[in-house]
């Protein structure tokens, strides 16, 4: 029998049909939605008369505009109350479980997906949202669509998708002390570039991977995307098994133990073969940020921007308005630049982990003065941890407030914007000109990172303010 990697595993039991030099029709296991791109998919099934499919495989929530202030209250801006009212009714109507605003389970889709059980080992997984990536880290393949793709699985529970093709990146060594999974994906990204993935489905390899945690996996998949990667996935092992295991959601023990056993078998054969292999050494990592306008442009914190070599004409015409706007040019330090803003929270960074990382540097300290800080849990359970673990008295005695969750600054859908011109240390995916708000300046980092400027008011290297015995 040839040899198979993970993703040709995954992807041909789920081909219901092969068209031939066309798409694959591929069945889709779980569809998440919410209520930025789904309103018009509804409204096309009501157009041609046609119901949900199979309403049990979808499950909705409301997350990227909604208020992170005051949720008991009615949503003040129009066009996202609308919204947010529009998916209740589709939900309603159709029979969709919906995990709405106030509900106990809300939160951003890619952060309640894992954390209730919803995703599993194997599945084929999509959403109309470019970091449904994130569901990788479980070994499944999860990808993002557009609206009317969103519509085409609502009706058939299958969508036409060509086949990507297979990327292996390999991460041996070990990382070094301060050096968060957020830095391992920026740094792979700024190594080949934002597009430097286009085409390709990757799967991460190597003990620096499979040494992580879950949500720290959950966040490498999450910013495959962010270098052109149809998404990323990493085979489950026995990380995953626990973590499946601790579950609340998980009532059928036996049932999950049966599943275990067939999802051992979800790794890549030795000898399968990949399209483009990289691999690279954890130790040459250091802490990341970035100093464009696109997540490609990191670098370790304690670097220089880079003297733009660029010969092509364009692009470093592209390079030079990128600096601009934020505000940089080519040669300078970034560690020591005020900044005004911290951002925590996102799908990328707003696990429960993540606040403890930032907690770890905060604890004893205060907020710098300068700085004005979005701390946004990326569930209601992660809001419940936060409070159960004593994170928020941490945040509250330096100075801190935290909001309720939601997708909050990572792309200004609703009231959290940063303002012109002020800079941003942002633990979440992108930093395109206007994402956190018009001319907003976002440099992207991890939370160990993103804790170390909030409490100076300048970028710092968080390995100043961590413990010896921190590895």
């Amino acid at each position: 029998m040839k040899a198979k990697t993970l993703f040709d595993k995954i992807w041909d039991g789920h081909v219901v049909r092969s068209i031939e030099d066309g798409p694959d029709v591929l069945y889709i296991d779980r569809h998440f939605i919410h209520e930025v791109t789904s309103p018009q998919a509804f409204n096309g099934l009501k157009e041609r008369g046609i119901p949900v499919f199979r309403p049990d495989k979808t499950l909705a929530t409301a997350d990227h505009n909604i208020p992170t202030q005051n949720q008991h209250m009615q949503i003040r801006d129009e066009l996202s109350r609308n919204q947010v009212e529009r998916l209740t009714e589709n939900c309603k109507k159709h029979g969709i479980e919906l995990f709405g605003l106030n509900h106990s389970k809300n939160g951003i889709v890619h952060v309640i997906g894992p954390e209730l059980g919803y995703t599993l080992p194997g599945m084929t997984i999509v959403c109309g949202d470019s970091h449904t990536s994130t569901h990788g880290a479980f070994g499944t393949i999860a990808f993002g669509i557009g609206t009317s793709e969103v519509e085409m699985v609502l009706a058939t529970q299958c969508i036409l998708q060509p086949k990507p093709k297979k990327m292996k990146i390999t991460l041996n060594g070990k990382l070094q002390k301060g050096v968060t999974s957020k830095d391992i994906i920026m740094y792979i990204i700024a190594e080949i570039s934002a597009s430097g993935a286009t085409g390709y489905f990757v799967e991460y390899c190597g003990r620096a991977i499979t040494s992580l945690s879950m949500e720290a996996r959950m966040t490498i998949c999450n910013m495959s995307i962010e270098m052109g990667a149809r998404g990323g996935l990493i085979a489950p092992d026995e990380i995953t098994f626990d973590y499946l295991r601790k579950l609340p959601a998980v009532r059928d023990v036996e049932n999950l133990n049966r599943a275990i056993a067939e999802w051992k078998y979800l790794k890549s054969d030795e000898d399968a073969v990949f399209d483009k292999e990289l691999v690279f050494d954890a130790a040459a990592i250091k802490p990341m940020i970035t100093y464009g306008t696109n997540p490609g442009m990191g670098m370790a914190i304690d670097s220089t921007i880079p003297l733009s070599e660029v010969k092509d004409e364009k692009a470093s015409a592209s390079f030079i308005k990128s600096l601009d706007y934020m505000g940089f040019k080519p040669g300078m330090k970034l560690l020591g630049h005020p900044i005004n803003y911290v951002f925590i929270g996102s799908c990328t960074n707003g696990r429960i982990e993540d606040f403890r990382a930032f907690a770890e540097i905060i604890k004893g300290r205060k907020k710098a003065d300068n700085v004005t800080a979005l701390i946004v849990p990326g569930s209601k359970k992660v809001e419940e941890q936060m409070v159960a673990e004593g994170l928020i008295d941490i945040y509250k005695k330096a100075g801190f407030e935290v909001r309720q969750p939601g997708c909050s600054s990572c792309l200004a859908m609703n009231e959290d914007k940063i303002p012109v011109g002020k800079y941003a240390v942002s633990t979440s995916n992108r930093n395109f000109e206007g994402r956190q708000g018009p001319g907003a300046r976002t440099m992207l980092a991890s939370p160990l990172t993103a804790a170390a400027a909030a409490i100076t008011g300048k970028i710092s290297d968080p390995r100043d303010f961590l413990s010896n015995s921190k590895a």
